[in-house]
């Protein structure tokens, strides 16, 4: 496969693109919303893949533009691996991005393809467990140099290269649309805030009884909208931009994140990942956030929850890792995102030659930061106290490049809109010293973007909250997106 990797001669921004992109099949835009020269400067376009891979439980299915489709059982992890390594490229080039490859989602519910656990939460939206749309054409953004690029992959036929060429030139006329933000349905939650202080006391028994020393529990809301997908996530990326945002359409369905977090970045063999914990809400007031900021960094509680999780980071990466590869080149920092403050950790390591990117990601998945820990136990106790199953949320969604440059998010503050539905999720880590209103009203700091992007202003007492029943029946130099 020979690769072409050309500058961009037209004048034309991210959004002018992506309303072009949108209405074409699997479209998605990895969007650096929010730039930043470490973790924000590259954005990228595409849609049209020449190949789908999906799975949901034991189940496989590969669909290629030309071709017969493929069906059948096994771990999809081992499946996408082999169809990555089939597509990527010996040829090296100087970019520092993918230059085409596999982007996608793994959800938070594939953690049943790796370990044995009990599925007790209810799934009423049924999207794929994993879905990755296989690109041979991207279009890139580098925020920083204030550079674009066109990559071309010698799999494009002349049809696909016409495509990209007109879609090109539309997007030069093409006036992005404003965002909308009125919105009227209820946004309602699968807790009522006592029994969401309930699971955080049922939890925290745990922890006393030493099944687990942190748990990562988490709130689903869900409102219907007569928007599309595509205007609800430009008001997502204004009202809550960030690093690693998203927008994926996988037909069935669209992914819209607007996560801060990164889970794994993998260059070659180098290996990173960058736990979050600690959170305070950001208000916009001067004077209110230098005080939520410093409390943030002299909580002893939340240093101990960051500490904790980088610890598991850690022994996860040292799986995969070089042995005495693995090092934390930055315990605890602050960082400021739109409506909040955390605290970060980095965690760094060379990959062994002979482990795959999908397998890195296999052996670390999912997050430590949003199970707790331990890993497997605090996963059980979560299915237990989560009444739906969290699908997309807390999974990852990124690329899996054909020139060996891969990397993921972690899918926080992440909606999913399915025809005119959307649901979204807000967690946070409970400790043995959680107080469970403290715990409820940080999911509520957690959703606030979520919820301005509907168009919903304020805190918690201006949505609904009641409860739906659910059934346990089957009824420096970054070369991120980010």
């Amino acid at each position: 496969m020979t690769t072409t990797v050309n500058p961009l001669q037209l004048e034309v921004t991210p959004e002018q693109v992506f309303h072009t992109l949108k209405n074409r099949r699997g479209c998605v835009w990895l969007d650096s919303s929010r730039p930043d020269e470490r973790f924000g400067r590259y954005s990228f376009l595409t849609a049209e893949p020449f190949l789908v891979f999906s799975s949901r439980g034991d189940r496989w299915n590969v669909e290629r533009t030309e071709g017969v489709p493929e069906r059948g059982a096994g771990d999809p992890f081992t499946k996408l691996a082999g169809l990555v390594a089939q597509y990527t490229s010996d040829q090296r080039t100087d970019a520092p991005f993918p230059v085409g490859g596999a982007f996608g989602y793994f959800s938070y519910d594939l953690k049943n393809q790796i370990e044995r656990l009990p599925q007790r939460a209810h799934d009423d939206i049924g999207t794929p467990d994993c879905w990755f749309g296989f690109y041979d054409w991207l279009i890139v953004f580098d925020h920083v140099a204030e550079r674009s690029f066109v990559i071309r992959n010698s799999l494009i036929g002349d049809s696909s290269n016409q495509q990209l060429l007109q879609c090109l030139q539309e997007s030069r006329v093409t006036s992005p649309e404003s965002p909308i933000t009125s919105h009227q349905s209820p946004i309602e939650s699968n807790f009522t805030r006592s029994d969401y202080l309930r699971a955080v006391a049922r939890a925290k028994d745990y922890i006393t009884a030493g099944d687990t020393y942190q748990v990562n529990l988490s709130q689903r809301f869900h409102t219907q909208t007569n928007r599309t997908a595509a205007e609800l996530y430009l008001s997502l990326r204004e009202t809550n931009p960030a690093p690693f945002a998203a927008y994926l359409d996988i037909g069935e369905a669209q992914i819209l994140s607007s996560s801060p977090e990164r889970f794994l970045r993998l260059s070659g063999r180098h290996v990173q990942t960058r736990p979050i914990k600690g959170t305070r809400p950001r208000t916009g007031n001067e004077a209110t956030d230098q005080v939520a900021a410093r409390e943030l960094m002299m909580s002893a509680k939340d240093q101990a929850e960051l500490v904790m999780i980088t610890d598991l980071e850690r022994n996860d990466l040292g799986r995969v890792c070089e042995f005495g590869s693995v090092h934390v080149p930055e315990l605890v920092s602050l960082e400021a995102y739109a409506t909040v403050f955390h605290l970060v950790s980095t965690v760094q390591g060379r990959l062994c030659d002979h482990l795959s990117h999908v397998e890195a990601l296999r052996a670390c998945f999912p997050g430590g930061s949003i199970t707790g820990a331990p890993k497997i136990r605090a996963m059980e106790i979560i299915d237990e106290l989560e009444p739906h199953a969290r699908g997309v949320y807390t999974g990852a969604i990124g690329y899996f490049g054909f020139n060996g440059e891969s990397d993921f998010n972690i899918a926080i503050r992440t909606m999913i809109q399915k025809q005119n539905n959307v649901y979204f999720h807000a967690g946070g880590g409970i400790v043995a010293d959680s107080n469970p209103a403290d715990e409820y009203d940080e999911t509520l700091a957690k959703a606030r973007g979520m919820m301005e992007a509907l168009g919903r202003r304020g805190q918690g007492s201006e949505f609904s909250v009641q409860r739906r029943k659910a059934s346990n029946q089957v009824h420096r130099h970054s070369s991120t997106w980010p």
